[in-house]
């Protein structure tokens, strides 16, 4: 995880929503002193949400989102996206030229935020993931059209507090959905898999568990922090006539290669198609 710049110290922050996300957001932030606690402020309808994120944070709460637009400089929308359309005209009163929106809700393209907030509004769109929770996620973000670069710079600064980002063209978040966005449930699945090979092998539960969990941490940091590629890293693993290439050849014979680039594609077009009927009920 990077360490976020200065680019969010002197602005004011303020979430319309208050569930995982925006949690993981939050304590992200103020965990690296990014910014402190007064200068983030969040919503939501849930009275327990926000009475937990003021005892656990130090944050002011509400359930008004007129007033935390009117108060933030930094709006992040991260709402659930079946129920956008209903925040987004309450927040479009409290926003001011140079504003930044940051929406978190997926499959809300920027031009249907862009048509039901003020004109000019700067809007960046991004697509985070669920390992954001254990500040270990992996972001896109996409600029709208009136999106300055400081504006990313403040994106990046945010979602640098959770894990690493990357800065793409919005056609692409689709596919990010796809891969990033959906994949922490395909790597649940082959955790759980490889907890049940353990286990049909001898080992208990809770010990299966654990090596596999800490297996597929161990090899996705030794392959960010080496920068090697993941075929490099394979083959140093897998000696001639050795253990690893017999479960390599099993896994080819299965498929799963195929099959987890079935699942991305999968996935992405899903996603595509969600984000048009979402876009479309914006349009209304």
């Amino acid at each position: 995880m990077s360490t976020p710049s200065a680019s969010l110290s002197a602005r004011k922050i303020g979430f319309i929503g208050g569930g995982n996300m925006a949690s993981a957001l939050i304590r992200g932030m103020l965990s690296s002193h990014a910014v402190d606690a007064g200068a983030v402020r969040a919503s939501d309808v849930n009275e327990a949400r926000r009475d937990e994120l003021h005892t656990r944070f130090g944050i002011e709460v509400t359930e008004d989102n007129a007033a935390v637009a009117e108060w933030a400089d930094v709006i992040v929308i991260a709402v659930k996206p079946q129920i956008v359309d209903r925040i987004l005209a309450p927040i479009a009163s409290g926003i001011r030229d140079g504003d930044l929106v940051i929406s978190i809700a997926a499959g809300i393209p920027i031009e249907a935020l862009e048509a039901r907030l003020p004109d000019g509004t700067r809007v960046v769109r991004t697509m985070p993931n669920t390992a954001a929770i254990a500040l270990a996620g992996a972001t896109a973000i996409a600029p709208g059209t009136h999106a300055q670069k400081t504006d990313i710079e403040v994106a990046k600064a945010l979602f640098s507090a959770v894990g690493r980002s990357v800065v793409l063209d919005e056609s692409l978040l689709d596919a990010v959905t796809g891969l990033s966005g959906s994949g922490p449930a395909y790597v649940m699945v082959m955790i759980e898999a490889l907890a049940d090979g353990g286990v049909k092998v001898g080992l208990g539960r809770d010990v299966a568990l654990l090596l596999a969990a800490q297996t597929v941490y161990g090899a996705a940091k030794l392959q960010l922090e080496t920068g090697e590629h993941p075929g490099r890293l394979k083959d140093m693993v897998t000696s001639p006539g050795g253990t690893a290439i017999a479960g390599l050849h099993t896994l080819e014979s299965g498929g799963l290669r195929r099959t987890l680039i079935d699942a991305v594609e999968a996935a992405a077009q899903r996603s595509a198609e969600l984000g048009a009927q979402m876009a479309q009920k914006l349009r209304k």
